[in-house]
């Protein structure tokens, strides 16, 4: 699965131009990197203990990124968004470029209630005027008290694009104490008062948190490739 998420997301290479991008998958496991080696792909080990996988990220662009060129942005795809597309990630490039948030990330706009109480499914608090997001949560947000007038609710998929100065700023901050709660660190980025920007998602997305997501992947795939 993190093969394809790396396969997908070099796609942006051909939109924006080979010499533009760079993708590698960071990790500090050693079976990923071996498997991923064989395969060809770039992969940047990196085995600090972190509280995070965007700090993980940041001391690979420290690292083995920020000397070789100036880096508009820096992407932290995670490795349970296999339906993420190369185009997805050109298009939260543009988005950023026009606005003047710190951090995007991508929303998908939902009107079917049936997973909107599963924890799994991250809850954007979304304001489609400003574009911005004003929190996260694993709890059914924002709460409809009066029971009519709730009818959407924005998914939050697991992608950011950080300017490297936000990027810096917030793995520089502890762990909020909302983040150590509710276990997302786009959290802490809002306490900080980080601006966090959402492009809206253009097709189905499904995050694999259990081994049924993972089967939904798979027939998703299988329906495109026929």
């Amino acid at each position: 699965m993190i093969s394809l998420v790396h396969e997908r997301a070099s796609g942006l290479k051909k939109i924006l131009g080979e010499n533009q991008v760079e993708v590698a998958v960071v990790t500090d496991d050693e079976r990923i990197e071996k498997h991923l080696n064989e395969l060809g792909q770039k992969v940047v080990r990196v085995d600090d203990e972190v509280a995070s996988g965007t700090e993980r990220i940041y001391l690979a662009y420290e690292r083995h990124f920020a000397d070789q060129k100036s880096f508009d942005y820096v992407i932290n795809v995670q490795g349970d968004e296999p339906l993420l597309e190369g185009e997805d990630l050109a298009s939260l490039v543009k988005y950023h470029q026009e606005s003047s948030c710190d951090i995007a990330t991508i929303v998908a706009e939902k009107t079917d209630f049936s997973e909107f109480k599963n924890p799994d499914r991250v809850k954007a608090v979304y304001e489609k005027e400003s574009g911005l997001c004003h929190y996260f949560s694993r709890a059914c947000v924002p709460h409809d008290r009066d029971g009519s007038e709730l009818k959407k609710w924005y998914l939050h998929i697991g992608v950011y694009c950080y300017r490297p100065s936000a990027l810096k700023a917030f793995c520089q901050a502890p762990v909020s104490e909302l983040e150590n709660i509710e276990k997302l660190e786009q959290l802490r980025a809002l306490g900080l008062g980080l601006k966090i920007g959402a492009d809206k998602a253009r097709h189905e997305f499904i995050g694999v948190d259990r081994p049924e997501d993972l089967k939904r992947v798979e027939g998703v795939l299988s329906e495109s490739a026929t």
